[in-house]
């Protein structure tokens, strides 16, 4: 049995009890306002968001806390973090990744007691650093011994999966529209985890306007199913 396979399918498992579910990253405020309609345009909407958003954020810290944790650099694992956090403009999308990375963390800790996983948690008790959730995956899927690669198309697919999964639910649409819409993104995955396997620091934290402005009038909207 593959029981690596089995960790990474946990680490990036939407059901994971960390609150993923209650969060849709701004996309209630797209379709609320019309943009995001159709399964076409939800299509559109999650392969711009990999190919033009998480590839340079969420997608480039996983990759490289993911390579901090493997070297057991907790300095620049802490770096990272802070660099992640301050990249979040969108208030909503921030605590959203805080609260899921803590919550991913107190899962996984209780069996990975790795130094670096220690002195992660105790730099966060100290303040040193805040566990993003970007950060916090790439960490574990680190000191799982997890295949980088593999690593980035998990986390890439747990995001694309988890948007569709509010899109679907939000326009609404058929679970067949949510799954064709996920076969018609596999080769946008794999151009994100290609382009994030040694992320460009010119690009890193590059904002992606939109889907920041959404984020930021989602607290306004009028009515809400998700909290970001």
């Amino acid at each position: 049995m593959n029981t690596k396979l089995t960790a990474l399918l946990q680490l990036a498992d939407p059901a994971l009890p960390i609150g993923g579910f209650n969060h849709s990253g701004g996309l209630e405020t797209f379709v609320q306002q019309g943009v995001v309609n159709n399964a076409g345009r939800l299509k559109e909407y999650v392969a711009v968001q990999l190919e033009q958003n998480w590839v340079y954020n969420d997608g480039a810290y996983v990759s490289l806390a993911y390579d901090a944790a493997q070297a057991g650099d907790f300095e620049r694992l802490a770096e990272i973090d802070r660099h992640a956090v301050a990249a979040k403009a969108p208030r909503e999308i921030r605590e959203a990744s805080l609260k899921l990375g803590v919550r991913l963390l107190k899962i996984f800790a209780r069996r990975e007691t790795t130094a670096i996983v220690q002195r992660f948690q105790t730099g966060m008790a100290q303040q040193e650093a805040h566990g993003c959730y970007p950060v916090a995956f790439g960490l574990i899927a680190a000191v799982l011994q997890q295949n980088k690669a593999d690593a980035l198309a998990a986390f890439y697919y747990n995001a694309a999966a988890g948007a569709v999964t509010n899109g679907v639910k939000l326009i609404p649409l058929s679970q067949m529209d949510g799954q064709d819409i996920l076969f018609d993104l596999h080769e946008a995955i794999a151009r994100a985890v290609a382009a994030s396997l040694n992320p460009d620091p010119e690009w890193l934290g590059a904002a992606c306007a939109a889907a920041d402005i959404r984020a930021m009038q989602h607290e306004r909207l009028y009515t809400r199913l998700y909290m970001s």
